[in-house]
């Protein structure tokens, strides 16, 4: 599912809780926005949920495939110095 495949049903009431601090800023961005708080936090939320769904599904494709042998069996490690051996990146 896409940020443009899921469509918003009807809106629902919610109540919510924050300090002070948040409320005015939340408040400030609204109206920079020129839009409700309501619709700002909305807005945050829904986005999050996409973002959520999305990650899900790129972790589920990725954890779906299959692993990729990055040496050869008995094939030593190299050692710490040349791993940090910038010499050769000059």
């Amino acid at each position: 599912m896409t940020a443009t495949a899921i469509t918003r049903p009807r809106a629902k009431n919610l109540t919510i809780t924050v300090d002070a601090e948040t409320a005015a800023w939340a408040r400030r961005q609204a109206a920079e926005k020129g839009m409700s708080v309501s619709r700002l936090v909305g807005e945050m939320l829904h986005e999050k949920m996409v973002h959520r769904i999305e990650y899900d599904r790129a972790m589920q494709y990725f954890l779906s495939r299959k692993p990729v042998q990055l040496r050869e069996p008995g094939e030593s490690l190299p050692t710490r110095d040349e791993i940090h051996d910038r010499a050769r990146f000059r």
